[in-house]
C-alpha cells in the first residue's frame, strides 16, 4: 500500500503544480499549490477511510510532495519539455517518499 500511496502523492503533486503553471503563477506559489494538492488528495482518502491522515503521522510526506513540485519547476526553468519535467517531479516525489519509508527517515523535532 505504501507504493500506491507514494504514487498517488506524486500524481496529485504533479497535477497541482501543472495546473498552477497553466495559470502562470509565481514558482513559489506553484510549489505550494502542488504540495497542498498532493497532501490534500491523501488527506481526503484517509478521511473517507476513517483513518488519521498520513500527513499527521508521517514526517516525510508533505516534504516529498514539495520536493517533487520543486523538481518539476526546476525542470521547466531549465527548458525541459513539460512532460519530461512532470515525470521528473513525479519520480522525485515518489522516490523520496519510498526511500523515507524504507530507511525510516524522520524530520528533526523541536526539543521541548
Amino acid at each position: 500500500m505504501i507504493v500506491l500511496d507514494a504514487a498517488g502523492l506524486a500524481l496529485f503533486a504533479v497535477a497541482g503544480t501543472q495546473k498552477a503553471l497553466i495559470y502562470k503563477m509565481h514558482p513559489f506559489i506553484t510549489i505550494l499549490l502542488g504540495t497542498i494538492t498532493g497532501v490534500g488528495g491523501g488527506t481526503i482518502r484517509d478521511i473517507f477511510l476513517a483513518r488519521i491522515p498520513t500527513v499527521l503521522r508521517a514526517d516525510v510526506y508533505a516534504t516529498a510532495a514539495m520536493a517533487g513540485s520543486a523538481a518539476m519547476i526546476v525542470g521547466r526553468k531549465l527548458g525541459l519539455p513539460p512532460t519530461l519535467s512532470a515525470i521528473l517531479g513525479g519520480v522525485v516525489c515518489f522516490g523520496l517518499r519510498l526511500v523515507s519509508v524504507w530507511q525510516h527517515w524522520n524530520l528533526p523535532r523541536v526539543a521541548g
